[in-house]
């Protein structure tokens, strides 16, 4: 035993012929998977010293004993690291250099076994040995950037210089997650086997290194030296990246278009200079709010997901599950379960919806072939999953029934009380209602205890978001196995408690109230659309209404104003219920707030229509002047304190929680890191005196709870342990 640490250890043994080399195996006790903590840095930097005392040695091969490689560093330390301010997050990524470059200048060839994931932190320790061998089934990549920050341990460094300027930008700028046959294809691995093969492999090339038949000082001194590109190269490579990259990540998102002028600033220097210029790029970086809150994300869909685990436990396995009503939504459901490998029946009462449903689920699989993601084969086979049914006959070996019909209470109630007969005794119902009381639903019901809310947001195929709704009735089996599937399903559950609009209408619909209030003091639609998506929102309020359909948020925004009168009904006409009253329903029909023409592409494209201004003259009670910041503060603070009571009421048990839910469900802007956090970076105290202010002019929908104003007069934060970095 040369080391042997807490994650780390480092023994000897023999390659095929007879060299003596030593093995560091990354094993961190206790956990399913290896990270690079501060911890396991520090036992890394021993471990390293270690290998350099040892006389004899001919190699190094560093492996792991987990599934995966290494995830990365230990994200739940980046809050508190990034704290300590930019001369103590350059001085530690320097310290990370050090022991890296020491491997790198181990005197003897040095080899890495890929056998599973191995991203940021993880895939620069790889970079740093001469070879890389990588299993079939492993993945490798450098996905800072989507943390707001970019690789600060070499990554910026070393990737271009093995694989090119050109992809190294689109693998880190992407931020994306690369297969063993593409890492292979640019370079970035040396050879790809079965993982049975792989330490063998891994020894194989150290012999091969040592007789001479492959130069790894070559290799070395390629990776050390600075990058072999001509001015005229260097323009193009850097310049057009910039320009696409700046394009595709939008004014937010600074990282991808950073991490690009750092390789920019290292290409014409040795290893030390370049390392330097990473590292202090890095430090900037991370003590913006985007990087801040984006990391803040990442540690709330841990929070999501560890709670989504613990449901689990407590179902019983869904097999075979239904949807009741085809059509486009339906079918949406029924593809996604097919897709993810769950049979679905979908169940209609006319044979022209049974065939709308099954359109769009073979439109949508269509589109998976045309992007290569799909042979035709796999296609049908998928498309068996699916299987249409005007009756209720194999209905008996059904898990778990989603009823997707129109949203009408008295309907809903038919068909739900009509399959509960015709189901087993422990198959779960769930409802994909968007506003209707799931306890008003169970009242009918004979076991209530196995009926929840699931409700689907659409397009069911991109949105990641189904919220789980519990009844008053509802058991911990019924929550968990819906849970469950939609996990299955590949979405994002979050449990959330009854109440009208469950979480994420509820808070949506205030953020509307705002958007009314504006236009009837004479704010232009159109100009609030273009400050609210400046703001971060991938689309503003009057576009996004166009979207959901007026119909639809008439009839949603008449469910709020019954279940929360005080703040929500409103007195006389919205510039919404004209639109509606004068059939404008948005995209449904290709007019609304704004006209819809068809692309080239022939989806909808949004044009000024002047007859929606004329129509809106109708709610126009006085003309004030607005400045930006008006605007954003009228939207958001109605949607944060929505969110605020959510919380206090115990509809969504967790800040997390709450802010994944507006993240994932509505589109709330990832950057500014849900409702809660917003209010945290501005402060309280702060966020209470806007509300305040505008609760005087515009009543209760501006008022801010006793509560909020409490944790004002503390000091509190909804994230505790959290010191929220500066919005911009």
């Amino acid at each position: 035993m040369i080391y042997q640490g807490n994650a780390i250890t480092v023994t000897r043994r023999d390659t095929p012929s007879g060299n003596d080399i030593a093995m560091l195996t990354f094993d961190l006790k206790g956990e399913s998977v290896n990270k690079l903590s501060s911890a396991v840095v520090t036992e890394l930097g021993e471990a390293v010293k270690a290998i350099q005392a040892e006389n004899s040695l001919k190699g190094l091969l560093i492996a792991s004993g987990k599934e995966v490689f290494i995830v990365g560093a230990d994200i739940t330390e980046f809050h508190t690291l990034f704290d300590k301010g930019e001369e103590y997050l350059v001085e530690m990524n320097l310290k990370v250099h050090d022991i890296f470059n020491a491997i790198e200048d181990l005197p003897f060839p040095t080899v890495t076994a890929i056998n599973g994931l191995a991203l940021g932190g993880g895939c620069e320790v790889l970079l740093t040995t001469d070879f890389r061998v990588m299993s079939e089934k492993a993945k490798i990549g450098l996905p800072e950037t989507k943390l707001g920050i970019l690789p600060g341990w070499g990554g910026c460094v070393r990737l271009p210089r093995i694989i090119g300027a050109d992809n190294a930008i689109e693998w880190i700028a992407g931020g994306t997650e690369n297969r063993a046959d593409a890492a292979l294809k640019m370079g970035a691995v040396d050879a790809v086997v079965t993982a049975e093969q792989l330490e063998d492999a891994a020894l194989d090339i150290l012999d091969r290194a040592n007789a001479g038949e492959l130069d790894y000082k070559a290799r070395r001194a390629e990776k050390t030296s600075p990058l072999k590109l001509n001015p005229i190269e260097q323009m193009m490579a850097f310049e057009t990246a910039k320009g696409y990259v700046a394009g595709k990540a939008g004014p937010h998102y600074p990282a991808p278009v950073e991490s690009i002028k750092v390789i920019q600033k290292g290409a014409g220097e040795e290893r030390g200079r370049a390392q330097a210029i990473e590292a202090k790029a890095f430090a900037k970086l991370a003590l913006s709010s985007v990087a801040f809150n984006l990391v803040g994300l990442f540690l709330n869909d841990q929070v999501v997901k560890k709670k989504a685990s613990n449901y689990e436990k407590q179902a019983q396995p869904v097999k075979q599950t239904a949807v009741l009503g085809a059509g486009i939504m339906g079918g949406g459901i029924a593809y996604q379960s097919a897709s993810k490998g769950t049979p679905i029946l979908m169940k209609d009462i006319k044979d022209d919806a049974i065939e709308l449903g099954l359109k769009e689920a073979r439109k949508l699989f269509a589109k998976q072939v045309e992007r290569k993601k799909l042979t035709t084969e796999q296609m049908a086979e998928k498309l068996t999953n699916i299987r249409p049914t005007l009756s209720y006959g194999d209905f008996g070996n059904v898990d778990l029934v989603v009823e997707a019909v129109v949203e009408n209470p008295k309907v809903k109630d038919a068909v739900l009380t009509e399959v509960e007969g015709m189901v087993g005794e422990n198959t779960i119902l769930t409802s994909n209602t968007s506003t209707i009381s799931i306890n008003r639903l169970a009242q009918n019901l004979k076991r209530p205890e196995n009926f929840c809310g699931m409700h689907f947001f659409n397009p069911v195929h991109r949105m990641p978001l189904v919220e789980v709704i519990r009844g008053e009735k509802t058991s911990d089996a019924a929550v968990g196995a819906t849970v469950a599937y939609a996990r299955a399903m590949g979405k994002t559950p979050i449990v959330v408690n009854d109440c009208p609009g469950f979480l994420v209408n509820r808070v949506l619909f205030p953020y509307f109230g705002g958007f009314s209030f504006l236009v009837e003091q004479g704010a232009d639609f159109q100009h609030v659309d273009k400050v609210m998506e400046k703001f971060g929102w991938p689309m503003g309020p009057a576009y996004l209404l166009d979207v959901v359909g007026l119909d639809t948020a008439v009839h949603a925004n008449e469910v709020m104003a019954e279940g929360f009168p005080d703040r929500m009904a409103r007195e006389g006409k919205t510039a919404i219920q004209v639109m509606y009253d004068n059939e404008r329903l948005g995209q449904k029909n290709d007019k609304g707030f704004y006209a819809y023409e068809e692309d080239k592409k022939g989806k909808p494209k949004k044009v000024t229509d002047e007859v929606a201004y004329a129509l809106v003259k109708e709610v126009v009670k006085e003309h004030k002047e607005f400045s930006d910041e008006d605007i954003i503060a009228r939207m958001m603070v109605p949607l944060c304190l929505e969110t605020v009571r959510c919380l206090e009421d115990g509809i969504v048990a967790t800040p997390a929680e709450a802010d994944m839910a507006l993240i994932y469900g509505i589109g709330f802007p990832p950057f500014r890191g849900g409702a809660l956090r917003y209010i945290d970076a501005m402060g309280v105290a702060e966020f209470v005196k806007l509300a305040e202010g505008l609760a005087d002019e515009l009543g209760p929908l501006y008022a801010p709870t006793d509560k909020l104003r409490q944790m004002a007069q503390n000091g509190e934060l909804f994230y505790s342990n959290d010191k929220p970095a500066n919005q911009a």
